[in-house]
């Protein structure tokens, strides 16, 4: 797509430090990195949001990410690893390009992800699960 910044990547007319290429995927560095070994991996085919792929790239798509997170381990040797991956601007994406951030994590850090916990009865839960499996069911 043009303009995006992820698909330039991709094209190899931007600049990025590689980590991983295929001919689907790919993983680099975060040029705005909040911790040491930040990574951002992403199909190199544009895909505004995960619901636009085909599930075997999805898979594809995170088993990539966890073959990453253990090089990340082992490079780096973190305490912990976040994986996030965001659809839409009201969930954080910013580019609206799909990719999973893989963030190595490290005691007394600074890096907060919160939200507030709304706790639901039992039966609020069910109903919003019914919801959903009728979704899953007319895919």
């Amino acid at each position: 797509m043009e303009g995006c910044p992820f698909c330039r990547i991709a094209s190899h007319e931007a600049p990025a430090a590689i980590v991983y290429e295929d001919g689907e995927l790919m993983a680099f560095m975060d040029k705005n990195p909040v911790s040491e070994g930040h990574l951002l991996v992403a199909p190199k085919a544009h895909y505004e949001t995960l619901m636009d792929m085909e599930p075997e790239l999805v898979g594809k798509l995170f088993a990539l990410v966890a073959r990453l997170c253990k090089a990340l381990w082992r490079a780096l040797g973190p305490e912990g690893i976040n994986v996030l991956q965001n659809n839409g601007p009201a969930a954080w994406q910013h580019i609206p390009h799909v990719h999973v951030h893989i963030i190595p994590r490290w005691a007394g850090d600074g890096i907060a992800v919160r939200w507030p916990a709304r706790p639901k009865s039992l039966s609020e839960l069910e109903r919003t699960a019914a919801r959903i499996r009728d979704a899953l069911a007319n895919l």
